[in-house]
């Protein structure tokens, strides 16, 4: 056996914060290996592509070592190495996130008020 489920190397190289995340990412689509979708109990191996989708981005990286135990952020950068353009794919989006931000926090959030309510009624002509 010269590999390891998927679910918990995900889990060692800190992509997913507990082993359950990572096995409902692989459960929902949002991990494929080899472009293929992966289920949880999937083996990797050194030199597997893998395409990740999690809260926080999209990645693509080649898993360079395996691992079956989680341990610290440095230990888990050397298990894999992202491709060059997921590393711009991602500086994209949040380049586009930080556009975006003032924009969102102008939003009004929540129901409109009884003040606002007649401000919307008075301005559509209603009443």
């Amino acid at each position: 056996m010269d590999g390891t489920r998927i679910d918990k190397w995900l889990w060692a190289a800190r992509f997913f914060k507990t082993r359950e995340l990572a096995s409902k990412a692989c459960e929902m689509g949002r991990i494929e290996s080899n472009g293929l979708r992966a289920k949880p109990a999937r083996e990797v191996r050194a030199g597997d592509t893998l395409r990740i989708k999690n809260a926080a981005a999209e990645f693509e990286i080649e898993v360079l070592a395996l691992s079956h135990q989680r341990g610290s952020a440095a230990i888990a950068q050397t298990l894999y190495r992202e491709t060059p353009e997921s590393v711009e794919l991602r500086r994209k989006a949040a380049e586009a996130r930080r556009l975006l931000a003032p924009i969102a926090s102008a939003l009004p959030s929540g129901r409109p008020t009884k003040r606002d309510r007649r401000l919307i009624h008075s301005f559509s002509g209603k009443r």
